[in-house]
């Protein structure tokens, strides 16, 4: 183990602390952030970046967005948790909110994304058995090859990447996996009758913002519809104005219900980056299977998390972030093909609003360095901007919301500056 001295630098010392004491799930770009504003974060050496990443959409509102500040500290002081014991001054107002804004009639609320993940599975499974008819213990649920939907053993178990899944099972049965973006697998998988629910993120992001056809959602909801299976629209990373729309399966303006997704999972920027708080939002006749002792959580619903949720929607509606986001979004990726047009190894640019991607090709440089997305990245970092890559050849670029444009344009001549070093 290293020893740990004054003589360290304060970025070693902090990376060294983790390395001793930290068990190693994470392989961190080597920056030590210390504190963030809007847009910004600084390192422990005082060196500010750009954040192109957000903490993978938890901070669409900004680094300390400083309403979100006062409403945190006041309710701090105020009252932070009366669990389900009791009811709270807060939380059906939180509910009332969250059903207006993404137009559901219930919600029920919880901490992380994956908690709010294993919700939405137990209420369709439930729903598959009381409302559906299905068999006791036949129920399944339709899952998408290079689907991320948290880390939970049940979750993992439906996934298809090796890292998630190898030296953790045996997995939960009952899900069965399809081709993403491929609407003939899903008609053909949404024929057994056994199937309840179809639980699908809009964009792959954990697969490289993996950006399905744009008729891909309203045909799988109808599909979903046709064979009276649940749409579960899984927008922790895609939702609350990320790809320029409050959800990412769904126009804003779309209210018939039977186009809409039957329930929608909300974490990450639904409290801004401060605090952890998911929901699942459905209808009442689908949220009816859970009655009392059938689902909790001693968090969900705090009266911290529900203060501080309320004011992150209204920061997204009054500061307008889903129209920033979808007109900054169509500059960032011109930007972006000015690259892919000028260098061979710069493959491809996709995504919706700020939620992009970037394909680099790997190679070996003349001199026999490495060339890849964690090299450029380290060059970014270099120049002022953090971005990480995913599945290593791919750089997802998911700036804060509200990014105003001429930061953007210089954040795009970084990049451009580290892509020609990169050459």
């Amino acid at each position: 183990m290293p020893q740990l001295t004054q003589q360290h630098s304060k970025t070693q010392r902090a990376i060294d602390l983790e390395e001793r004491y930290g068990a190693h799930n994470y392989h961190p770009l080597p920056v030590v952030l210390d504190s963030g504003k809007g847009v910004f974060v600084w390192d422990v050496e005082g060196k500010r970046y750009y954040d192109f990443l957000s903490a993978y959409s938890a901070v669409n509102q900004g680094h300390c967005h400083p309403r979100l500040v006062a409403v945190m500290q006041d309710q701090a002081a105020r009252m932070t948790l009366t669990s389900r014991a009791f009811y709270n001054s807060l939380l059906g107002e939180y509910e009332r909110m969250v059903c207006e804004f993404f137009g559901y009639e219930k919600m029920l609320p919880m901490n992380t994304g994956a908690e709010a993940v294993e919700t939405a599975l137990k209420m369709a499974r439930k729903w598959g058995y009381q409302k559906k008819g299905i068999p006791a213990g036949e129920a399944k649920i339709l899952v998408c090859e290079g689907n991320f939907h948290g880390r939970t053993i049940t979750i993992v178990g439906m996934s298809t990447d090796p890292d998630c899944q190898i030296g953790f099972g045996p997995f939960t049965p009952g899900f069965e996996v399809i081709p993403y973006d491929d609407i003939p697998a899903l008609e053909k998988a949404l024929a057994d009758p056994n199937v309840c629910a179809f639980l699908v993120e809009p964009i792959q992001g954990e697969r490289g913002v993996y950006t399905p056809a744009d008729d891909y959602m309203p045909k799988a909801i109808a599909a979903c519809k046709k064979h009276n299976v649940l749409f579960i629209a899984d927008e922790i990373q895609t939702g609350i104005a990320r790809t320029g729309r409050l959800l990412c399966s769904v126009p804003d303006e779309e209210q018939d219900p039977a186009k809409r997704p039957d329930a929608v999972i909300l974490a990450k920027a639904l409290s801004g980056g401060m605090y952890p708080v998911s929901a699942v939002l459905a209808s009442d006749a689908i949220m009816s299977v859970f009655t009392p002792g059938t689902h909790g959580s001693t968090y969900g619903g705090n009266p911290m998390g529900a203060r501080v949720a309320m004011e992150a929607l209204a920061v997204v509606k009054d500061e307008d972030l889903t129209a920033n986001s979808e007109r900054l979004g169509k500059v960032f990726r011109a930007e972006m093909q000015k690259l892919v047009d000028q260098y061979p190894f710069i493959k491809l640019v996709r995504g919706k609003g700020l939620l992009n991607a970037v394909v680099i090709e790997e190679r070996i440089a003349a001199d026999g360095s490495p060339r890849s997305a964690w090299e450029l990245c380290l060059l970014m970092r270099d120049n002022g901007l953090l971005a990480k890559p995913t599945h290593g050849d791919i750089i997802r670029f998911a700036p804060p919301l509200v990014i105003r444009e001429e930061e953007l344009m210089e954040c795009c001549r970084i990049i451009a500056s580290s892509v020609q070093q990169f050459a």
